[in-house]
């Protein structure tokens, strides 16, 4: 189920708990070609290496929350690009946003993991 945000040519994953993707395990019904497509896009925003890592740094940081500005250097990228990693993850539904001052905050979104995680697991 995509929505889109902005230009229309854009498509935005709707947050995790609304898509029919992650209720039932892989092996328990075939994906219909929706189903497929989205949980392609949610598997494609996991599969970068440093989007595992921000990821990782923001789910053991205090709160499942971290600064953006906490994330450039543990990873070693550019500020622009941590911050293009990050909207990836937003747009998919792993990290919410807040803003503080100045500041932009990502915290992990409660079972988003797990949601993805269901979809994998043999039942």
């Amino acid at each position: 189920m995509l929505t889109y945000a902005g230009h229309m040519s854009t498509p935005t994953l709707l947050p995790l708990a609304e898509t029919e993707v992650c209720r039932a395990p892989l092996t328990r019904q075939p994906l219909d070609a929706e189903q497929a497509v989205d949980l392609a896009r949610l598997l494609k925003a996991l599969a970068d290496p440093a989007r595992l890592r921000l990821l990782s740094i923001v789910a053991a940081s205090e709160g499942q929350q971290a600064c953006v500005c906490d994330l450039t250097e543990p990873v070693g990228l550019s500020q622009p690009t941590i911050s293009h990693h990050l909207k990836v993850l937003m747009e998919a539904g792993f990290l919410s946003r807040s803003k503080r001052g100045t500041w932009a905050y990502y915290a992990l979104v409660p079972g988003a993991l797990d949601s993805v995680a269901t979809v994998l697991v043999t039942a």
